[in-house]
């Protein structure tokens, strides 16, 4: 019987669908334009079109993936719930104060994120733990309830509870929601002790407010979700991409939307990684690029780099600490606003700019003919010769070059420039944003571009990665099959994953270790029950132990690895090992960053973390190429390349006529439904056994 799996990935402009056959190692995919009203209505319409189109009955699908953006929009959009605030008498200012330190020293006239609770929604209650966890002030219930009374007439319906040291002892925390739920059963709760129960009360803060902004928008898109795919006859119980890299019951996302906020952009991370080591090729720069933004993340040894936190709704890009810090544990991505309808304009000073504004599919880019009047990435592609108007989205998409090259005209007169060349530089400045974001994140790594591959996917990716990798002075480049659906892709080959963390104050050379290996294991048993759950399908578990240490007297922290447990003590001088062991596997990784470690300073370790993960039991082995005769060109069209400095003559392939080991020497266009991918004069096109297209570059440039 077959055994189908749906992934759908919803971003701002498209909506991709992908279904996977385990057993024959069959794929179909459909991209349709993303409907923002109710983005359910796209997902619903263009699973039925995927099913009906390849004959899938409904009752073959056993499993449903689903990754969005929506969240992260209303984060940066401020489309989210009017959202209210309790927190401990004296320390509701917090999360306007921040932490005091300004993103651009120089900027008199600064411009930070606002909270998503202002002042004359956010209240104090009496009642304080101290930093031990233990009561100094009795919680006092009834002002606190006059308090919400308030905020409800104000017109809030989610409510974010961040009490001083909760992460400590949430005691307070919980007798507080079950007050206010009690008398105040239309309100959504959310408790910074069950979001983010670590050090540091401004990131707490922001955390949970920004999760009970959302948490209301998410439960009703998320209920709404599963009754469509009901009535279609698919399976209820979806699986949800978090940011994590990782997969979790559609349950755990309803109460915990904010760790899905990275979940699309992760989903790409995890297929371009997939891809990768199927050609043996472990160390990458995942490179995808949809209609919306375009995102990099660096992966080391078939492991995409993991961060503990980062920074939504950025006020300046690249400009750490100009947005809203979130505590989660998220797939380590750099976004830009570059993708495929992101809008060209002459600035103030007459130059040219590109996005991040974007056209998005309502009313889209200007040759999509929806109302949309400002050219546009995808506009200049057509106008290049890199798209094909009767091909776009497989045909799906009617496009039309006539009006795009009228607003590139118009644009080039404005810029002193002819339609062809305010087209190229559009083209040019993209590649460009995107490797200069490419330079930053390697940078930040402490790596060299060069020792890496580029796997390029999205919509976008395999379009421009030639010349991002030229920029970049990357000489190979990987374009997978079917990427411009590749992240729908990616949901369907990700590994089960759940991480907990807690705030504890232990220094391996002297407290006692008894209490780390008890905090550790109770950490482990959060982890296991999410993931035995979903043991049917995702297994055999393992298990990451991992800690936030310092030196005593440091003001940050430094996330390593530490040693599997059980930490044993049976005699002296075994946990003396184990001492040594927790000490140096700080030291080491300290050494690693910094290049030296201060002598004779105890390390202290802050925030305890357990990750574990559950790989699909069930693999999925594509169908090999079969092989065959060199393929011919379908057709040849005139493409602008600016080593040529003009167009040429380029041979155009249908992706599904190669064969493995066919070698074409650019200039080359590859079509597929989702994408195109161009080859330029100094790329050669190679096809793996994998089916993937490989570019070697044969001039590197830095």
């Amino acid at each position: 019987m077959p055994h189908w799996a749906i992934g759908i990935d919803i971003g701002g402009t498209f909506t991709d669908l992908v279904a996977l056959n385990h057993a024959s190692g069959e794929q179909r995919s459909l991209k349709v334009l993303t409907t923002y009203a109710d983005p359910t209505l796209a997902v619903a319409e263009g699973i039925a079109h995927l099913l009906e189109r390849n004959g899938i009955a409904a009752a073959d699908v056993r499993q449903v993936v689903h990754a969005t953006t929506l969240f992260t929009n209303a984060l940066i959009e401020r489309r989210g719930a009017c959202t209210g605030m309790l927190a401990t008498r004296g320390f509701g200012d917090i999360v306007e104060m921040g932490n005091e330190r300004k993103y651009d020293l120089y900027d008199l006239h600064i411009d930070r994120a606002p909270p998503l609770a202002p002042r004359h929604l956010r209240a104090e209650v009496t009642g304080r733990m101290d930093a031990q966890g233990q009561e100094i002030e009795a919680l006092a219930i009834e002002p606190a309830l006059a308090e919400v009374a308030r905020l409800v007439d104000a017109g809030v319906e989610s409510l974010a509870i961040c009490l001083l040291h909760a992460y400590r002892s949430d005691l307070h925390e919980r007798q507080l929601a079950h007050a206010v739920a009690q008398a105040f059963p239309q309100l959504t709760l959310t408790l910074s002790s069950a979001t983010a129960p670590v050090i540091r009360e401004y990131e707490r803060m922001s955390t949970t407010l920004a999760c009970a902004y959302i948490k209301p928008m998410a439960r009703r898109y998320l209920d709404v979700l599963a009754q469509q795919l009901g009535r279609i006859g698919l399976p209820e119980d979806i699986l949800m991409m978090l940011s994590n890299g990782g997969l979790a019951r559609i349950e755990y996302a309803r109460e915990h939307p904010i760790a899905l906020l990275e979940s699309g952009p992760a989903a790409g991370a995890i297929s371009a990684t997939y891809h990768s080591l199927r050609e043996q090729m472990p160390n990458l720069l995942a490179f995808d690029m949809g209609g919306t933004t375009a995102k990099l993340c660096l992966v080391n040894e078939g492991t995409p780099s993991i961060a503990f936190g980062f920074e939504a709704a950025r006020r300046k890009r690249f400009a750490e600490g100009s947005g809203m810090p979130i505590n989660i544990t998220t797939v380590d991505l750099i976004e830009i606003g570059a993708g495929g309808g992101s809008i060209a304009q002459r600035d103030p000073l007459g130059l040219l700019k590109v996005g991040p504004r974007s056209a998005g599919s309502e009313p889209g880019p200007v040759c999509y003919g929806r109302g949309g009047q400002e050219p546009t990435v995808t506009d200049a592609n057509l106008l290049l010769g890199y798209l094909n108007a009767d091909f776009f989205a497989g045909g799906s998409i009617a496009i039309e070059a006539a009006p795009a090259r009228a607003a590139f005209s118009a644009l080039g007169q404005a810029l002193g420039h002819d339609a062809t060349a305010a087209a190229w530089g559009v083209h040019n400045i993209v590649a460009e944003n995107m490797a200069a974001a490419a330079r930053v994140h390697v940078a930040e790594k402490g790596q060299d571009p060069r020792r890496y591959i580029l796997v390029a996917t999205g919509g976008g990716g395999p379009l421009h990665a030639y010349y991002v990798a030229r920029k970049i002075g990357i000489s190979t480049i990987v374009c997978p099959p079917e990427a411009g659906v590749a992240s729908a892709f990616g949901l369907l080959v990700s590994a089960a994953r759940a991480d907990r963390s807690r705030t504890v104050s232990f220094k391996p050379v002297s407290d006692d270790l008894r209490q780390l290996e008890q905090a550790f294991a109770e950490l482990e048993a959060e982890v296991a029950q999410p993931l035995a759950a979903l043991e049917a399908d995702f297994g055999p578990r393992h298990l990451q132990r991992r800690a936030d240490g310092r030196f005593v007297g440091q003001g940050f922290n430094l996330t390593v690895a530490l040693p599997d447990g059980p930490y044993a003590f049976d005699d002296a001088p075994g946990e003396q090992r184990w001492r040594d062991g927790l000490d140096q596997a700080f030291r080491a990784e300290y050494r690693q960053k910094f290049g030296r470690v201060p002598p004779d300073v105890p390390v202290e370790l802050v925030n305890l973390r357990v990750a574990g993960s559950a790989p699909p039991r069930q693999r999925f082995e594509p169908r090999p190429l079969p092989p065959g005769e060199p393929a011919r060109p379908k057709a040849t069209r005139p493409v602008y390349f600016h080593e040529r400095q003009g167009f040429v003559d380029t041979p155009v392939y249908a992706r599904e006529d190669l064969r493995p080991g066919q070698r074409i020497a650019g200039p080359v266009l590859v079509e597929e439904a989702g994408t195109t991918t161009v080859v330029g004069p100094l790329g050669t096109l190679r096809v793996s056994s994998n089916a993937n297209l490989v570019i070697d570059i044969q001039e590197r440039q830095a």
